[in-house]
């Protein structure tokens, strides 16, 4: 699997994760309540947007959870012998 495909299965998993927490509230208010912009908000539930760590931080407080938790659960959902490095 080349780094390329790697990032976007990364990118599809925090993009799943993102939308199910969000859960029944929208882009708009999850945004305006959380300093975010929308359209970054959009980008990163679709899979299209590699979000900065603040971001990410953001985020995660956004959803009530703490960012190392969500980023376990990105993690959890990746392949077990999942790497970015190329050994």
């Amino acid at each position: 699997m080349q780094i390329t495909d790697k990032k976007k299965l990364i990118l599809k998993k925090l993009a799943k994760h993102a939308r199910e927490l969000r859960g029944e509230k929208s882009q708009f208010i999850v945004s305006s309540e959380n300093d975010i912009s929308t359209s970054i908000l959009s980008t990163i539930e679709r899979g299209m947007k590699d979000p900065q760590l603040t971001t990410f931080i953001k985020l995660a407080q956004a959803y009530d959870i703490k960012p190392e938790k969500f980023l376990e659960m990105i993690m959890k959902d990746l392949p077990e012998d999942f790497t970015l490095i190329d050994l």
